[in-house]
């Protein structure tokens, strides 16, 4: 089991490279202006995906910044956004590579943010849960992208796996 989150942490780590690096060239008012997605802007949304990152990890590690709001503004500039998804995706890639199947099979505890009530649950369908969620708002700043400049990059799982070969996938010889 542990092989799937090790490549759901490499694949959340690529994707948000390539996400970056699209967003990296949209004007700044672009970048900044409400399109009406649920965390408004494109820096409204990739500033959520740090929040729950942050919050998610947290709770599997008891240590880290935590914020109190899903819509927080960790970060004013783009530049210092970037630098603490990347250095926040090697946290995500070391947390991972540091669990064993008995970690797996463990749960948690921990406190909701909007509706507080006190959970406990397995950890593998929580990291399922947090991989998830990453995906669902790379897809929404991917919609905004397209909207913004007419193209955004592939962030297909299985581009992915046949670029690194992570996910034990075998290319086999041209017939």
């Amino acid at each position: 089991m542990k092989s799937r989150y090790v490549m759901f942490a490499a694949y959340n780590r690529w994707a948000n490279e390539r996400l970056y690096d699209a967003a990296a060239v949209v004007p700044n008012d672009d970048y900044r202006a409400d399109r009406g997605a649920f965390f408004k802007s494109l820096h409204g949304t990739l500033n959520h995906l740090l929040v729950g990152d942050r919050i998610w990890m947290q709770r599997f590690t008891g240590s880290g910044e935590a914020p109190s709001r899903l819509d927080a503004i960790l970060h004013d500039t783009f530049a210092a956004l970037r630098a603490a998804r990347q250095a926040e995706d090697e946290r995500i890639v070391a947390y991972i590579d540091g669990l064993n199947e008995g970690d797996l099979a463990g749960r948690l505890s921990y406190r909701t943010i909007t509706n507080p009530q006190t959970i406990e649950q397995d950890l593998a369908p929580a990291l399922d849960h947090f991989f998830n969620h990453q995906t669902h708002h790379r897809g929404q700043a991917h919609c905004l992208l397209t909207a913004i400049t007419g193209d955004a990059p592939s962030l297909d799982l299985i581009q992915f796996q046949r670029a690194t070969g992570i996910g034990a996938l075998r290319i086999l010889p041209s017939e």
